[in-house]
């Protein structure tokens, strides 16, 4: 499947953009998304995601992953059926990807491309903080695409 995931490192960030696009991808394809879908994913510094934590969701702490969900209700936009599906916007801060990884005794990598896998999850639907069902259906999900792309839980 041909999907369109746009990458922006802020500046003097390091994280690998094609490990980013691939994790992207392959919760798209997964959940059968079809081709065409687009996805802007930021990475950023915790500051930023502070910032956008408190501004958007009333939480003023930093955070690891943000994801901004295009519900296609702007009625001020007409778009044509056959064009691409804009899902929305990620943001992941680096510095979290790199304690996180500390922390839980993995590679940065592995870190990078999890909250990635966790920030498309979002966007298609999926949402953890919906009761212990519904986190364990993501969780779920989440190892299945971590396998998919040589990244299980160590």
């Amino acid at each position: 499947m041909i999907y369109t995931i746009e990458v922006q490192l802020d500046e003097g960030i390091t994280a690998d953009s094609e490990l980013v696009e691939r994790a992207a991808a392959a919760v798209l394809a997964a959940e059968q998304m079809p081709e065409g879908c687009e996805v802007g994913i930021r990475i950023t510094t915790d500051d930023e995601l502070h910032r956008l934590n408190r501004d958007f969701r009333g939480v003023d702490a930093p955070t690891d992953v943000l994801s901004f969900a295009d519900d296609g209700h702007d009625s001020r936009f007409v778009v044509a059926p056959d064009q691409p599906r804009y899902l929305g916007d990620i943001a992941i801060s680096y510095q979290r990807v790199l304690a996180q990884a500390a922390e839980y005794g993995h590679s940065p990598a592995r870190e990078l491309a999890y909250l990635t896998v966790h920030g498309v999850l979002h966007l298609l639907g999926y949402d953890h903080e919906q009761g212990p069902a519904e986190a364990a259906r993501m969780r779920t999900r989440e190892e299945e695409i971590m396998t998919i792309l040589g990244l299980p839980r160590e």
